[in-house]
């Protein structure tokens, strides 16, 4: 290859095209069910593309069940819902082997995560051993009982919600097990015009989507996705932006040494780069830019920062000192 000739990336153009397009029809036939959540929509499907989980927190009826339901059916694949409680047991999660006294033997039963989409609804309801059995599947993409191997569908995503505003009753996830999680999205309320739009939706007829795509299809893209270039630079970009968190004084960021506790781990600039590469997917392109990181770091390393006490006394939020990392490092100039 001589040096005039452009540099070579695993996906071209047109095959990011031709996945944004079907990508965009996936995302126009959920619009029709779910209005005023787009942000969240367009998130979701970054985190099936890049192979991560998402943890959503928000209060309640904002169309998180009616966002996985909906986009299951569009994808062609299988929905599951559990609604998490304290006297949940792994086995409700995973499954387990029930004695059959007829035939002298053991049947197994798998449990609800065996699906494409999982939502585990208000999951700082079950004790930490529920939890941990979902993290290990999200983590393992299996699961084994009795001594056998079971693994789930593919692709799978775990799509799992807090309610913000209720402590009674809860276990918070801990920060090793919360940083398992690809994205963490804060699901808002609709604007107006969207809530009029909701309500007349709902007091009038339910409208049907309809499947655009094969579930198959969707592993295709995500193999494109491994594919979307991302030149040294940017990962470098997302690299300092992790690192900044750690090294604040590094950036002239002397303020936040107080202020956060512990930094984002290694898993905050993979996530950037590995969703960034998803989203560059959904826009069109075969490569990955700086605005790309720039729009999914909040997402990806809020809830990777454990804040101080006194920050948090303050009324500091992790979205704050985001705002003042990407403030205080620099994009590098990108290659045309």
């Amino acid at each position: 290859m001589s040096v005039t000739d452009p540099p070579r990336s695993g996906a071209r153009d047109e095959d990011a095209a031709e996945a944004a397009r079907a990508l965009e029809e996936v995302l126009y036939e959920t619009k029709r069910v779910v209005v005023g959540q787009d942000a969240m929509l367009e998130r979701v499907l970054v985190a099936l593309l890049a192979g991560g989980h998402v943890l959503l927190e928000g209060v309640p009826g904002l169309a998180k069940t009616l966002t996985v339901k909906t986009l299951a059916h569009v994808l062609g694949g299988t929905f599951r819902r559990v609604q998490f409680t304290p006297d949940l047991v792994p086995a409700d999660l995973v499954g387990t082997r029930i004695w059959r006294p007829d035939r002298g033997d053991f049947d197994t039963e798998l449990g609800p995560v065996f699906g494409n989409l999982l939502l585990a609804d208000e999951i700082n309801r079950a004790p930490a051993k529920v939890q941990s059995a979902l993290l290990e599947v999200m983590q393992e993409h299996q699961v084994t009982l009795g001594g056998r191997t079971f693994p789930v569908p593919r692709p799978f995503l775990v799509l799992a919600t807090q309610n913000p505003i209720e402590s009674e009753g809860t276990y918070p996830l801990p920060e090793a097990q919360v940083d398992r999680f690809l994205l963490k999205v804060l699901v808002e309320y609709p604007t107006v015009s969207s809530e009029v739009a909701i309500v007349e939706r709902v007091t009038g007829e339910d409208p049907e989507p309809r499947q655009v795509i094969q579930i198959g299809e969707l592993e295709r893209w995500r193999k494109a996705v491994r594919g979307i270039h991302a030149d040294r630079r940017v990962v470098g970009y997302a690299v300092q932006l992790a690192d900044a968190t750690r090294n604040p004084e590094r950036y002239g960021l002397d303020e936040l040494a107080t202020t956060v506790e512990v930094g984002a781990s290694p898993r905050g600039p993979i996530g950037m780069v590995q969703a960034g590469q998803a989203l560059a997917l959904l826009r069109g392109r075969a490569h990955v830019t700086t605005t790309d990181i720039r729009d999914l770091a909040p997402d990806v390393l809020r809830h990777r920062l454990v804040l101080s006490y006194e920050a948090l006394a303050d009324g500091v939020r992790p979205d704050d000192v985001v705002a003042q990392v990407l403030g205080a490092v620099d994009p590098p100039t990108e290659a045309p």
